[in-house]
């Protein structure tokens, strides 16, 4: 059971640090993006798609990960092996 334990304390750090990683690469990419439209066309805020877009994307990425780990996933794979072992 330990070992179980340990891959899924995995899996839940692996998670989080992805989520991590791309709300970085996100505050960077669209600071560039802001950046460049401030420069180029100021008048016009074109840079608020990507950032609303990507975003959304972000938002349900953070969902997923941090309330995803209410253990509905490994409940669902306890039922699926019960289920083949009484075969």
């Amino acid at each position: 059971m330990n070992e179980d334990l340990k891959r899924i304390a995995r899996r839940r750090v692996k998670a989080k640090i992805g989520l991590y990683i791309h709300a970085t690469v996100y505050v960077v990419v669209n600071a560039f993006l802001a950046l460049v439209q401030s420069q180029a066309t100021p008048q016009i805020y074109w840079s608020l798609w990507p950032l609303a877009g990507w975003g959304i994307g972000l938002a349900i990425h953070a969902a997923v990960v941090l309330l995803g780990n209410s253990g509905l996933r490994e409940r669902m794979e306890a039922e699926e092996m019960r289920k083949l072992e009484s075969r």
